[in-house]
């Protein structure tokens, strides 16, 4: 049998007359949004207007999931509107917990609530209904029950029986609560709130982009957040916050931090947690996210982990000048909270379904299919010889 391998034309020449490709699309504006800016040269990220990090600091992601879909922050009457929704539509069906509990035990959790959001759909009769009314509220069930998937995931994986969810509780304190059948301390509840909030958006990034891609062929907000869970669970993307645990785990010593980074640095090996496409100096929500994880640190007693934290930044901005991004603070503060290494995706999936529901809406609002074009690279027009004049 014939290798099968890409065949690229050795012949090739670019045509000064045709299109300057980039790769990646780096550096390609493709549409407007009004959702959220990232500013490379002030270092900032800001949620239709805010500043990401006083929103964390003033905020519930409550009230950041309503500024996202609504484009201004609520009032407190219009906050207790939607919280009272949201709370409402926490609960599962019978039959979406038994997918999920019949899913493999060693399926990763990002395939499950893949496939639990693809059955929520399933079981919407307003699946082709995108009107915006419709949309907003596809929108709000998607951030109730995401949560409540993602617990019953973790217990179902553990071996342990579902804990139904409460609507007395705050969405952060209820997803401790169905995961872990108690609510921690309160810095504990705020430092995950805050890491929600910092996860939620982030412009036109992989998976965002894979989700308006996906709702610009009209296809339903299920089908386009199924897309963008897809997209989030690669490690160049949101994967990388569980990446950053494992490395950690590998290095165990903190003693150890600065020479692990620099035989890393040598042997030319991918970090995970570092660098960004669009920060050059830095991820503008690192600041925040790292406070946070320093407080979890202080109160879990597990200060090796922010110690390695320190080891390997300073070594990899002495040697590089590339900067954390977050991951690199989110992964292990979600391991001082108690949370398994592989649901650190899943989690940030609770979060940015705000961004990605976002997105879609405003694609639709003002939709043309997104169907960019690629400079061909292959072998030219060519006849095809009958099989057995082929050699």
């Amino acid at each position: 049998m014939a290798e099968n391998k890409e065949y690229v034309n050795p012949d090739y020449v670019p045509e000064p007359d045709k299109m300057n490709v980039k790769k990646g699309l780096e550096g390609a504006v493709i549409d407007t949004s009004a959702v959220s800016k990232v500013n490379p040269d002030t270092n900032s990220l800001v949620y239709r207007g805010y500043p990401v990090q006083d929103l964390a600091e003033n905020c519930r992601f409550e009230e950041v999931a309503y500024l996202m879909y609504n484009g201004e922050l609520p009032t407190a009457a219009q906050l207790k509107e939607f919280e009272q929704k949201e709370r409402d539509y926490r609960d599962i069906s019978k039959d979406c917990l038994s997918v999920i509990k019949t899913l493999p035990k060693n399926c990763h959790p990002m395939d499950s609530i893949r496939t639990a959001v693809s059955f929520l759909g399933c079981e919407d009769n307003r699946i082709w209904d995108a009107t915006p009314t419709t949309n907003l509220d596809k929108a709000i069930q998607l951030l109730a029950k995401i949560p409540t998937c993602v617990a019953a995931d973790y217990r179902f994986k553990k071996g342990l029986d579902f804990i139904p969810p409460k609507k007395d509780l705050t969405l952060s304190e209820n997803f401790f609560h169905m995961c872990f059948g108690k609510i921690p301390h309160a810095d504990v509840v705020k430092a995950f709130d805050v890491s929600l909030i910092l996860y939620a958006e982030h412009s036109f990034n992989a998976s965002t982009f894979t989700a308006r891609v996906v709702a610009s062929t009209e296809s339903d907000l299920y089908s386009a957040t199924v897309a963008g869970i897809g997209a989030l669970k690669g490690p160049l993307h949101g994967g990388a916050n569980e990446q950053v645990m494992h490395m950690m785990l590998e290095i165990a010593d903190p003693n150890k931090a600065e020479s692990w980074m620099l035989e890393a640095l040598a042997m030319k090996k991918k970090v995970m947690g570092f660098g960004h496409r669009v920060y050059r100096k830095g991820d503008s929500r690192v600041p925040t996210m790292k406070k946070y994880a320093m407080k979890m640190a202080d109160l879990t007693g597990e200060k090796k982990w922010m110690q390695m934290y320190e080891g390997l930044e300073k070594v990899m901005v002495d040697k590089k000048r590339i900067y954390p991004n977050l991951d690199f603070p989110a992964g292990p503060a979600y391991y001082m909270m108690g949370f398994e290494i592989d649901f650190f995706t899943p989690i940030f999936v609770m979060a940015r379904t705000t961004g990605w529901s976002a997105h879609i809406m405003e694609q639709r609002s003002n939709n043309r299919i997104i169907r960019p074009l690629s400079e061909y690279v292959g072998a030219e027009q060519r006849t095809v010889k009958p099989l057995s004049e082929r050699k």
